[in-house]
């Protein structure tokens, strides 16, 4: 049951998600993420101690409302399948992948629609990344590319990763167990109720929406269908309108906040990013959608990137954000260091394996 049957309900699905991203930044989240799924998988992170970056640690309830909702949605709408058994090993890779690409330009495509939507240029560059990823891996699916097909398994299979995000939410509000930012990105949410109840609606329209921003464009490419675009495009234009009618709006590559102006490694971490999330079969948004309808393997997927964030901090692949100079501080250009640019090029070289080499044999 899909109640979403054409472009003005696909559209109203994307000002949805942009009211709340609206909501989220008003309530106390930082201001041009909102609700980047990539950031708030990297503080969840740090929250579980997976990584000790100090700045960035901070149990986000947007992204256990973002799987229950498309949980609770999907058990509703009877649309629930708990299916496992589609390369789970590689599924697990393209996660960590993802989550290097998205930590070096600072974002997953949702921040970047969201940072663009502010005047940062820099996102736009990104875009161009993006966009070309989805592009290769739509071609490797041209070619023959596929990671199997997957099979339906017990329902409790399916429960695992929503249930864990409940028990998690739960200790997080009521023990001390988890680490928490002081200062930085990490320490600015909203109220957790708040926080709680956006994710549960964005998941549950996401889910309804078949929302997937690798698919928008994997779609364009390949069917020259439009309608996932659509979300995109109504998102786009309603945090657009809230920053200009904010002044938030500021066209330019630099001062923008917690980006970096490395133009090259802006293209390739979006890139990758892009091209993977084709093979995975969604963006880290569409992940977590998956994950909460019932995918053991979009699991997989999802706690590929937990430990890419984890990974991406502890042996520093992530980027640092630009910084002007101070009283007490030089100027910081920003980018990710020569541990981060390795990283990105060693991704590009697996990803094109996995897309054109141990993809393209037949699975079963």
């Amino acid at each position: 049951m899909n109640l979403f049957y054409s472009k003005k309900t696909l559209a109203l699905a994307g000002v949805i998600m942009g009211v709340i991203a609206i909501i989220l930044a008003a309530a106390g989240n930082p201001g041009n993420m909102a609700i980047c799924t990539a950031c708030f998988i990297r503080d969840t992170a740090g929250a579980l101690k997976l990584h000790s970056a100090e700045a960035v640690q901070y149990f986000r309830p947007e992204i256990a409302g973002i799987i229950l909702g498309s949980f609770l949605i999907a058990l509703a709408t009877k649309e629930y399948r708990s299916t496992a058994g589609s390369s789970p090993m590689i599924r697990f890779i393209l996660g960590v992948i993802m989550m290097i690409g998205a930590l070096v330009f600072l974002g997953c495509p949702l921040r970047m629609l969201i940072r663009m939507s502010a005047g940062d240029l820099n996102a736009y560059v990104g875009l161009a990344g993006f966009a070309a990823g989805v592009a290769t891996g739509a071609l490797a699916l041209k070619k023959g590319f596929s990671l199997g097909r997957n099979y339906e398994t017990k329902k409790a299979g399916g429960y695992m990763i929503p249930g864990l995000m409940v028990l998690l939410l739960i200790l997080s509000v009521t023990t001390g167990l988890m680490a928490a930012s002081e200062k930085g990105p990490g320490s600015l949410h909203a109220p957790l109720l708040v926080a709680l109840a956006a994710g549960l609606v964005f998941g549950a329209v996401a889910q309804k929406s078949r929302t997937c921003f690798a698919g928008s464009i994997r779609d364009i490419i390949l069917l020259k269908n439009f309608d996932l675009i659509t979300i995109i495009g109504a998102f786009f234009a309603v945090m657009l309108i809230y920053n200009i009618t904010a002044g938030n709006f500021h066209a330019s590559f630099s001062g923008q906040p917690i980006a970096h102006a490395q133009h090259l490694w802006n293209f390739l971490g979006l890139y990758i990013v892009g091209f993977a999330a084709v093979l995975a079969g969604g963006c880290p948004l569409r992940q977590l959608i998956l994950t909460g309808q019932g995918s053991s393997d979009a699991g997989c997927t999802f706690l590929g990137m937990l430990v890419g964030a984890a990974v991406s901090h502890n042996f520093g692949l992530a980027s640092s954000a630009a910084a002007a100079a101070t009283a007490d501080t030089e100027a910081v250009i920003g980018g990710p260091a020569a541990a981060g640019k390795a990283a990105v090029i060693l991704s590009i070289a697996v990803l094109l394996y996995i897309g054109f080499v141990a993809g393209q044999k037949k699975a079963d």
